[in-house]
């Protein structure tokens, strides 16, 4: 066993005497030894109840005959981060998490690894690290909150920040406002729609690291806890079998990760985080891979922000299993994926069937006969961008319009609410990107404001920074190259017209070629001062967004 490294022979001696020292008996201590990586914390609502999903786990390993230690992530409650400098900080702790977590399976060499995040960056940050350390691993979230209700209208966190544009556009009252601000978020688990969070649990359980209900189980259900003992006592049988993530994570299983993606119409963040989890698998995903698998995937689901339904809706639909099985219907799934069940996907999504194709579409009723999800190419964007084309409205899936330039959010954000972006503009907010913000901040205010105010069906916004899975509307992020970097989206001007063709994968600087030269020759990319510490580190070693803002060591 690999815990042997600190507990076997005679000089292991003091070793054994510090495991005494926790209170361990002898025999606690000849069994296999399982790390659990807690990312419970006070202020992020979805980690809120994540000790008791560890101390289900706890019991699991217990039961199969091992031995549990917890130790903590941080992690980022991007909501309450957003649209201020603390947003800065939330991507680069996706980094921070995966070294800290091979600091403390390096430091103490735990057999196997049971990871319980359930929020933006730490599931990646997770995932990374497991794909990283290669020992046998599985993952369980603490889950999906709830939605509230206003009425019989379904609220999330979305709609506690449209109420912002709402309310400044005096299109509600400030009662009304408070009637949102207090019943949007009703209790814990990651928000309830398909932002970041949820989308990067349910791209967990369909890449095969977590169990069958990992992505869609609500947060306070019991369905929950009895995963997670499942997950403890299925950690004990993957570490018997030598089964371990970079065998379960493959090309083919990414590729199954997109295919439910586009079917999902997850967030775009998941294009920044699946090639960065690639990346740490040895595999290469291209933003290319992207589109091909887009173009031949219909979006089955559309849930808040792009519909009414949440989570729990498609829990109750019948969950991945049953998206899965009916993607397989017209073999779009690998099938023979191996996953931590130990079994193959195929087997788990066996008896698995849809419960309601209001939730979960057939094929032929799709939302689209194509993915949720587009990367967009030419000269404002050459290495890429990216849209959740299934949440922009039809009439704006083409636009042509006259820029008005930001060079931060908080210029953007002002600008928005004292009325200064017009109907028919393309809103560009720049040097938000890896290295320009530096951090790409997440930018839902203002996606946000302008949905509120009711300009999401004449307005556009395109950035080299990106947006939370809760923004709405023709919102295009991950331009790369970014401002910082020398890219084209550094030279635009106000009044400069812009194209955005969504269903021909385009977006355009509408000026001539002379101009263009005239303006690169002169342009010197801005670098907005940083303090100290962490932030300075990460604009040395990100890359861009297009290979999922990496460290280039």
């Amino acid at each position: 066993m690999r815990s042997d490294q600190m507990k076997t022979g005679i000089t292991r001696i003091p070793h054994r005497s510090l495991f005494k020292a926790l209170g361990l008996t002898d025999e606690e201590i000849r069994r296999p030894m399982i790390g659990i990586v807690n990312a419970q914390n006070d202020i992020v609502p979805g980690h809120l109840h994540l000790d008791n999903i560890v101390e289900a786990v706890k019991a699991g390993i217990r039961m199969a005959g091992g031995t549990p230690f917890a130790f903590p992530a941080i992690g980022v409650c991007d909501g309450i981060a957003m649209g201020h400098e603390g947003m800065k900080y939330s991507l680069i702790s996706r980094e921070h998490i995966a070294d800290s977590v091979e600091i403390m399976a390096m430091a103490h060499p735990f057999d196997a690894l049971v990871f319980v995040p359930n929020c933006d960056k730490i599931v990646p940050g997770m995932l990374m690290a497991a794909l990283r350390l290669n020992i046998p691993s599985i993952f369980v979230s603490g889950g999906p909150m709830m939605p509230g209700y206003l009425g019989e209208e379904k609220l999330t966190v979305t709609s506690s920040f449209e109420a912002v544009g709402a309310a400044n556009a005096e299109r509600i009252t400030s009662e009304e406002a408070l009637e949102i601000e207090n019943n949007a978020c009703p209790g814990c688990g990651s928000c309830a729609g398909m932002f970041t969070a949820n989308s990067m649990n349910c791209l967990t359980e369909v890449i095969g690291l977590g169990l069958p209900g990992n992505g869609t189980i609500p947060a306070v259900h019991s369905s929950r806890i009895r995963l997670a003992k499942e997950a403890g006592i299925k950690i004990m049988e993957l570490l018997q079998k030598n089964i371990r993530p970079r065998n379960i994570v493959t090309i083919d299983a990414i590729r199954n990760a997109l295919r439910a993606d586009m079917a999902l119409g997850c967030s775009t963040n998941t294009i920044l985080h699946l090639p960065a989890i690639a990346h740490s698998a040895g595999i290469k995903l291209d933003l290319s891979d992207v589109n091909e698998i887009s173009r031949t995937t219909p979006q089955l689901v559309k849930l808040s922000p792009a519909g009414p339904d949440c989570l729990v809706d498609l829990w109750q639909a019948g969950g991945l299993s049953a998206l899965l099985k009916e993607l397989d219907k017209y073999g779009l799934i690998n099938t023979e994926c191996i996953t931590v069940t130990a079994r193959t996907v195929g087997e788990n999504i066996k008896g698995a069937y849809v419960k309601d194709y209001n939730i979960i579409r057939e094929k032929e009723n799709a939302y689209s006969p194509d993915g949720g999800l587009a990367i967009l190419w030419g000269n404002l964007a050459p290495d890429g961008a990216v849209v959740k084309k299934g949440a922009v409205l039809p009439e704006m899936m083409v636009h042509k319009g006259p820029a008005k330039v930001y060079d931060s959010e908080e210029e953007c954000v002002e600008a928005l609410l004292a009325g200064k972006v017009e109907k028919g503009d393309v809103v560009v907010i720049r040097y938000e990107g890896p290295k320009g913000g530096p951090g790409m901040r997440e930018m839902l205010t203002p996606t946000s404001v302008i949905a509120g105010m009711g300009l999401d069906d004449s307005v556009a916004l395109i950035t080299d920074g990106r947006f939370s899975g809760a923004s709405r509307g023709a919102s295009i992020g991950h331009i790369s190259p970014e401002a910082a970097a020398g890219g084209l989206i550094g030279i635009v001007e106000d009044g400069d017209l812009i194209s955005i063709d969504i269903p021909n994968n385009k977006l355009e600087l509408l000026v001539d070629e002379k101009t263009i030269s005239e303006r690169k020759a002169k342009f010197v990319p801005k670098e907005k001062p940083v303090p100290d510490g962490y932030l300075k580190l990460y604009r040395k070693l990100v890359t861009s967004a297009n290979t999922g803002a990496i460290f280039d060591y």
